[in-house]
Parts: structure tokens; sequence; C-alpha cells
């Protein structure tokens, strides 16, 4: 029960920058846990920020909110996986050979198409939630679906760690990779199983995640021929905007 504990704690300790007030154990089996828990925290994140909005909603202008919940978002996170974005999209950006693209993404220094691309992903989420929020006929409920894509958003990033081969022998996403297995995914899969439960008309929502998912697994093998840790930071954040993409797609065109 234990290794269960320390597992949550430090999925939350590295992917928010939430407070944890003990020091966890690493061993093989609180890592695996850790990454079972990924979706639960992206629970834990979508639940504050709804929370807050809800909070906020009757009291701001709608482009005043949306700009704080992407800046909570961020400061949440810790801008972990946009500084994975950033590196992946200096080294596609380059066009240059397979090992090339690997040095481009371990430099620290963060190139032109990296600083484009965060501009646009924030100006996008931006956008988006202000779409969402500016929805005065649906209230704050609209926003209720952001819990699922964010979970969503981590639980294919354990996917695609899992089932993918590593693309270097190195780097923490290899040291993860090498207690996995598909049972790892499963119990991954308990929260989003349950969330559906409670609220059965958002399947859509989770099946049209999983298939870009595929197509975004699809892409990195022919790119990058395997998973690393930037990768997967890069398919939590595009995981995120799709989902944000597809409820707003959603509210606009089909509940018309």
């Amino acid at each position: 029960m234990k290794n269960v504990l320390y597992g949550f704690l430090l999925a939350l300790q590295f992917l928010t920058r939430i407070p944890v007030p003990i020091e966890c154990p690493w061993t093989n089996e609180t890592s695996r846990w850790a990454i079972r828990f990924y979706p639960i925290v992206g629970l834990v994140i979508g639940a504050v920020l709804v929370t807050i909005g809800s909070f906020l909603a009757p009291i701001l202008p709608a482009g005043m909110l949306a700009l704080i919940l992407v800046s909570l978002w961020v400061w949440l996170t810790g801008g972990l996986h946009l500084d994975g974005v950033m590196d992946v999209a200096d080294a596609v950006g380059s066009n240059a050979p397979l090992e090339k693209k690997w040095t481009i993404m371990k430099d620290p220094h963060v190139g032109s198409f990296g600083i484009i691309t965060l501009f646009f992903l924030l100006g996008w989420k931006t956008m988006l939630i202000y779409l969402l929020v500016n929805e005065a006929e649906a209230g704050w409920r609209i926003l209720l679906p952001l819990l699922v894509s964010v979970a969503l958003a981590r639980f294919s990033a354990v996917g695609l760690l899992i089932f993918l081969p590593a693309a270097k022998k190195e780097g923490l996403a290899w040291h993860w990779k090498k207690n996995l297995n598909w049972l790892d995914s499963v119990w991954a899969m308990i929260p989003i199983v349950f969330v559906i439960g409670l609220f059965p008309q958002l399947i859509w929502l989770v099946t049209l995640c999983l298939v870009m998912t595929g197509v975004y697994g699809f892409w990195l093998m022919r790119t990058f021929k395997g998973i690393n840790g930037d990768l997967t930071g890069t398919a939590i954040e595009g995981g995120e905007l799709w989902g944000l993409l597809l409820i707003w797609s959603y509210m606009s065109f089909v509940t018309v």
C-alpha cells in the first residue's frame, strides 16, 4: 500500500508544482505506480482549473479568465511539457537527419521553431478556452469535459511510453520503460473508464483522442523511430490542445 501512495505522490511531484511534503523513494515498484497515476494527476490538474474557473467566471470577462486559466495551467505543470514541445519543434523544423535531430533536442538553447511553436500552442489554448467560457448559454459546465481531456492526454502519453520502443537507451523515459508492461496501461485506464461511466456522453471525446494518439504514434515512429521524454511531453501538450479543439467543435457544430 505504501508503494501505491508513493507512486501517486511521485506522479504529483513530477507532473505538477503541487507541494509534496514527504520524500518518496524511487524504486521499480513506485515508479510503475507513478506512471499508472498519470491520468489521475491529469484529473487533479483539470479539477483545479475547473474549480477556479467556476469561481472566477461570474467576476471576470471571458478574455481575462482564459488568460488566467492558461497561466495557471502552465504554472501547475511547471512548463515541463512545454520544454519538450519546443525541443521537438526545433528538431523537426531543422529538416536534419535523425542523429542531428537528437543533437538538437538535447541542446539546452531554444531555437526559432521552438519559440514559434510555443507562441501558437499557448495562443490556441487561450483562444479555445475563451470561446468555451464565453458560451453564456451553456454555463460553466461546458468546461467539464476539460477534466477528461487533460486526463486523456496523460493516458495517451502512458500508452505511447509503454507500447513504443525507446528511441535511445538513456534518459528518464527509458528508465521508466524498463519496468513497464501492458498491464500498467490497464491500471492507467481505470480512472478514464470511471469518468466515462459517470458521463457516458463523453465517449466520443475518448475515442477521438485515442485515434489522434495512434496518428501521433505513427508519425513519431516514422520520424524518430521511438519515444523519449520530449516526445512524451509533446504528446501531453498536443493531447490537451486536441481535447480543447474537440470540445469547442462539439459545442459549436454538434449541439447547435
